[in-house]
């Protein structure tokens, strides 16, 4: 069984001109209801993360700032969107959804979070539609509560995920592997422990080799207890910011990959959404519910 966090609250705090393609997040579980892919049982909606959780990665001020809708101009500019309590508190439940979803991994092998994939926040900003690192939130708590000695983090959205990357790169326990656009957001790139920077319109059959070779070696070295999985579905040649030209079944097989590697090592493995913005929402919908149904073949 796969599980997924899920909340109605996703598709609705931002105003007109942002909502697209957020609206994926209220039509991705429809779809998987509809074809049949998915059924109720599957779907679990996550509370409010605690303050503790939060803190244990976010820098208090600005988690306050955050919370009490005081940052900056300038701040506000960086994360892209303007903020709301409703957006805060869709946040929060996000963030709780991924950590819910350790659990369930643990318990099932496989979780999904609708939503998730927050890479661009750092401990203490938020950049990118990024407010809060759930990723890094998640994969923090797992380490307190002694839950996992090694964690790997697969980054395989376009843009490289440098608030996740920056925030550990001094903890020898999370290993951050990012496989990203070399020429795109975000400019100025932190250092993952691996990097792999594709050029420009990079296409299906290079993608899945670099990621063939690289991804088993990174599990058999470091034995990791879980894998976080960023499955951005802006690589496709669709997209409008991606700059790469993988097909949607190029998409699906580097999806049916990652969850082989992680099944057949034994790995739970909590998967994020991470970015999609190609013109028609189809594209994106149909490319990340593929990740699901991939994930559903398997377990």
């Amino acid at each position: 069984m796969i599980k997924i966090a899920f909340h109605p609250i996703y598709a609705h705090p931002l105003p007109e001109g942002h909502r697209f393609p957020m609206i994926k997040y209220e039509l991705i579980p429809d779809q998987l209801l509809y074809e049949g892919t998915v059924s109720n049982e599957n779907f679990f909606q996550p509370k409010l993360v605690s303050e503790k959780d939060v803190l244990a990665i976010h820098s208090p001020k600005y988690f306050n700032d955050l919370l009490n809708l005081a940052l900056t101009e300038k701040e506000v500019r960086k994360i892209g969107f303007p903020l709301s309590i409703e957006l805060i508190h869709r946040e929060l439940i996000i963030t709780q959804g991924t950590i819910d979803c350790c659990t369930f991994a643990a318990k099932y092998g496989v979780a999904f979070n609708v939503a998730g994939g927050t890479h661009h926040a750092f401990a203490d900003s938020g950049e990118g539609f990024c407010l809060l690192n759930d990723v890094a939130i998640a994969a923090k708590k797992l380490i307190l509560e002694k839950k996992a000695q090694q964690i790997l983090v697969v980054d395989l959205d376009v843009h490289q995920g440098n608030g996740t990357a920056k925030i550990f790169e001094n903890n020898d326990q999370v290993f951050t592997f990012s496989m990203h656009g070399k020429d795109n957001y975000p400019l100025h790139k932190s250092n993952s422990d691996l990097d792999i920077e594709l050029a420009t319109g990079c296409e299906t059959e290079e993608y899945l080799a670099l990621l063939s070779y690289n991804l088993p070696l990174l599990i058999a070295n470091l034995k990791p207890n879980y894998i976080f999985y960023v499955a951005g579905v802006d690589v496709l040649h669709t997209d409008k910011l991606g700059k790469l030209k993988l097909t949607k079944e190029g998409c699906l097989a580097r999806d049916r990959f990652v969850f082989n590697q992680a099944k057949s090592n034994n790995i739970p493995i909590v998967v994020v959404m991470g970015g999609g913005y190609s013109p028609k929402i189809i594209d994106i919908l149909d490319a990340h519910c593929n990740t699901f149904r991939a994930a559903n073949e398997l377990y």
